[in-house]
């Protein structure tokens, strides 16, 4: 069985659905953080996949600018819900209030 670009498409269709179920059903800000990191990588997953089956570069050009915002993301990100879950043990997504000065 040969491996072509629709493999990788529909795995990161399945990566990206599981990572975005989670972010709804879930309310743990450091577990909705995973989700979207999992979602922006089966985004990468895509990105490679086409660029895979075109034989382009591009897709690995775009790959590369997700895992810039992705590195953002975290050390922006993280130490915010690092924080927040500091103040309040058991903190949930709607407790986000908590910021306000």
């Amino acid at each position: 069985m040969e491996l072509t670009a629709t493999w990788y498409l529909v795995l990161g269709a399945l990566v990206f659905s599981i990572g975005a179920v989670g972010l709804l059903i879930r309310r743990n800000p450091l577990v909705m953080f995973m989700c979207v990191e999992l979602m922006l990588n089966a985004v990468n997953l895509t990105f490679v996949g086409i660029a895979w089956g075109l034989n382009d570069v591009g897709g690995q050009v775009a790959v590369f600018f997700v895992m810039v915002v992705a590195a953002a993301e975290v050390v922006i990100g993280l130490a915010i819900v690092v924080a927040i879950m500091r103040r309040r043990q058991g903190a949930t997504a709607d407790d986000l209030s908590v910021l306000r000065g």
